[in-house]
């Protein structure tokens, strides 16, 4: 479709293109915001807030660090191990004033993980929690780490409360398991060394890369995707685009420098790296880290403490929430932006969050190669449930065949996506990089996708995930969503498993709600609601799902299981 063919179906107050040419770098978003907003609260986590202009020092500071006590020069890797702490943003900004490149490493990864992702991209620094100290001890002769920087939970709290932090991680909760890393340097200990130093200023520009993001790895092994300044920069403008959609009353829906944003998911995934991390910088808002999403009453009591107006999740995570006695209880009153991404957003989940809430949830879709939003909903009743909205500003999607041929609306084929904020490529894998992005720009998603006529999107499935039952394509999606919706299952998921009839067969696995459910009962369901071939030939009842971090549903390991 023509770029201009959205133009007209955005929400009032929402432009239809960004002006790149703002800013040169992140750096220079990083800075101005802090100048600009300066007394305003930007992260606060453990009790404890910064401002942006204590964030500005802190990250000066560890930048300065890094330029006078290590060889690290711009355009080197640190790798960044933390889960949402304040010390997170501080060493993000920090690492890219010095010039570095970072690299997001997921907390919950194994020692293989970890290896593939460090040598892979030639990590030279890295920062992590104590926690994970022994698997950095496993994993350092195998790498090209020469600095390790040590962080304790309590770090950036009040002496007597950090030290009561970190005594109860270590001694009482037995999280930090033994291990021998005398080369390390304590992160309050950096900062005192770079306390005294100027920091040298680096020359960016929008082609730079800024941060290597590696995907799930669901599709074989984990890839770098380079996205550069002008990527995150495109991106956070292109976010805050959407924010600036006027309320009933003729303003702007998120004022700046006065929301209040939830940040459970982890900031080391693209989605809230880009949403909380960057997008928040250009409008001034305060962001409450919650470092452990899983532990449901404790986040429930977090969100007792602040009147808070946007929070940025995905369906596991409302469920859980919504499950929770207290969770209704809450000042809601001023909740006005409810995001979900990352995974497919169940219809009953939206309508059961309205109802308790007064927010919609409205899904949005990106990939980590599109920094990573790519489209999104307008917010409240112009949100159109059941699809991920239209190209954000910027953007524009096409759908093509198995041949290449761009497919009129209403088809179904891959979505592909062109705008500034698609990647530059993977690292250091160009055949990798020329499957997925043409010379003219466009980025192959790997995902299956209709554009209605009135410009709306809906993702059907991921490619790879599409079942063939007798020549017949069968969405996971739309099974999981259905069977979602009875009031006895709690989640599930659907695969296709070999079958010497028809080649392929559904299979289901469900996590029940109430213990008696039965395999019956749930077919009865199917064949009512769904065309013959669709319904599930196997139910199999199990006490949980394997997921990623982020809550999306491992299908690959489900069919190894099968």
């Amino acid at each position: 479709m023509q770029p201009d063919f959205w133009n007209d179906k955005r929400a009032p107050g929402v432009p239809s293109d960004i002006d790149l040419a703002s800013y040169q770098s992140v750096i220079e978003v990083f800075e101005r915001s802090c100048k600009r907003f300066a007394d305003r609260p930007a992260f606060s986590n453990l009790g404890v807030t910064l401002t942006y202009a204590e964030l500005d020092r802190l990250s000066a500071t560890f930048a300065a660090y890094l330029q006078k006590h290590t060889d690290l020069k711009p355009g080197e890797r640190i790798a960044v191990q933390m889960p949402n702490v304040l010390q997170y943003p501080v060493v993000v900004f920090g690492a890219l004033r010095a010039g570095l490149i970072v690299v997001n490493t997921n907390p919950l990864y194994t020692a293989r993980e970890m290896k593939h992702q460090f040598k892979d991209a030639g990590v030279r620094a890295l920062v992590y929690l104590n926690m994970f100290g022994k698997l950095v001890q496993e994993v350092l002769p195998e790498t090209e780490i020469d600095y390790l920087i040590e962080a304790k939970m309590g770090d950036l709290l009040p002496s007597l409360k950090g030290w009561l932090v970190n005594a109860v991680v270590k001694k009482v909760k037995k999280m930090v398991p033994d291990y021998h890393l005398p080369q390390a340097i304590a992160f309050k200990q950096a900062l005192k060394q770079g306390q005294s130093q100027p920091l040298a200023p680096v020359k960016v520009c929008q082609q730079d890369v800024a941060v290597l993001q590696y995907t799930g790895g669901t599709t074989g092994v984990a890839k770098g995707a380079m996205l550069t300044h002008g990527n995150l920069i495109a991106n956070m403008l292109q976010a805050d685009a959407c924010l600036s959609q006027l309320g009933d009353d003729g303003t702007r829906l998120m004022k700046l420098g006065q929301e209040i944003m939830i940040a459970p998911l982890p900031l080391y995934h693209i989605y809230a790296f880009t949403v909380c991390c960057m997008c928040m910088m250009v409008n001034g808002n305060h962001n409450i880290l919650i470092t452990n999403p899983r532990d449901i009453p404790g986040f429930v009591k977090e969100l007792g403490k602040w009147r808070f107006s946007a929070l940025l999740g995905l369906n596991t995570l409302f469920v859980a929430l919504m499950d929770h006695p207290e969770f209704k209880n809450l000042d809601f009153s001023n909740l006005k932006v409810t995001n979900s991404g990352g995974t497919a957003l169940v219809k009953a989940t939206a309508e059961r969050w309205q109802a308790m809430t007064g927010c919609s949830v409205v899904e949005g879709y990106g990939l980590t190669e599109t920094s990573p939003v790519a489209s999104a909903n307008a917010y409240g009743h112009l949100a159109r449930l059941g699809t991920v909205g239209i190209p954000v500003p910027g953007t524009t999607f096409k759908v093509i065949n198995d041949e290449g041929e761009e497919l009129p609306l209403g088809e179904r084929g891959e979505l592909c996506i062109k705008g500034p904020q698609v990647m530059k490529g993977y690292w250091q894998r160009p055949e990798a990089t020329d499957e997925v992005l043409d010379a003219e720009g466009w980025f192959k998603t790997g995902d299956i996708a209709v554009i209605d006529p009135d410009g709306y999107v809906r993702i059907v499935d991921r490619k790879k995930d599409m079942i063939i039952v007798s020549g017949f394509n069968v969405y996971p999606n739309e099974i999981e969503d259905v069977v979602m919706a009875h009031p006895k299952v709690a989640n599930c998921a659907a695969i296709g498993v070999p079958d010497e009839k028809s080649g392929e067969v559904v299979k289901l696995f469900v996590v029940p709600r109430d213990t008696d459910v039965t395999v019956e009962e749930l077919k009865a369901y199917c064949k009512e609601n769904f065309t013959g071939y669709k319904v599930p030939k196997h139910i199999v009842f199990r006490d949980a799902l394997p997921m990623t971090p982020v809550g999306k549903i491992l299908r690959r390991e489900l069919r190894d299981i099968a």
